[in-house]
């Protein structure tokens, strides 16, 4: 256990500094889970974000449940590569660089974590019809995030492992 956090300082050094890391290869089975987390609790910020004002947006349109569903999972995606493009733009990068890094460090992270938060909801008995009103919605929607958090982590783990994900926005941190 000593041993695994000792290479997860060592690692965090050479990633923010020399940008190692990064490639495929001998060094890209670095990734802790302490970093994945990170960033899928990045990607989970910008969901639920995304999530709830697509649903407050669709509920006060009074649209059906699907409409509102892929206005929640297409604002989970513009809030998710926002968040990302933020941190990368105020590293001086250009918006066509940030942008191709955001769509590739974030598509993959943010369609497991819909996939599964929405399929959540979509299968939870009364969750669908559930207004922001009542606990069921605000239950089900937290523990729907948590489920699809849990899920999501080691797909970047996987991920950053691989230098892909947010192993490539890492480099743009300094």
């Amino acid at each position: 256990m000593e041993q695994a956090h000792a290479d997860h300082g060592h690692h965090e050094d050479h990633q923010h500094h020399g940008g190692h890391g990064h490639e495929t290869g001998p060094h890209a089975g670095k990734a802790t889970w302490a970093m994945a987390a990170r960033a899928t609790l990045h990607c989970l910020t910008g969901c639920a974000i995304g999530e709830v004002l697509g649903m407050i947006i669709g509920t006060a349109l009074g649209w059906g449940n699907v409409s509102t569903m892929i206005l929640a999972i297409v604002l989970a995606f513009f809030f998710g590569y926002a968040l990302t493009l933020r941190g990368i733009l105020s590293a001086g990068v250009d918006l066509r660089t940030a942008i191709r890094v955001a769509l590739a460090a974030d598509t993959l992270s943010i369609a497991v974590m819909e996939l599964i938060d929405n399929g959540v909801i979509a299968l939870w008995p009364g969750a669908m019809d559930a207004h922001l009103s009542e606990p069921l919605f605000w239950t089900v929607l937290a523990l729907s995030l948590a489920v699809a958090f849990v899920v999501t982590v080691p797909v970047n783990k996987w991920m950053i492992g691989r230098g892909k994900g947010h192993a490539v926005v890492h480099q743009y941190h300094h």
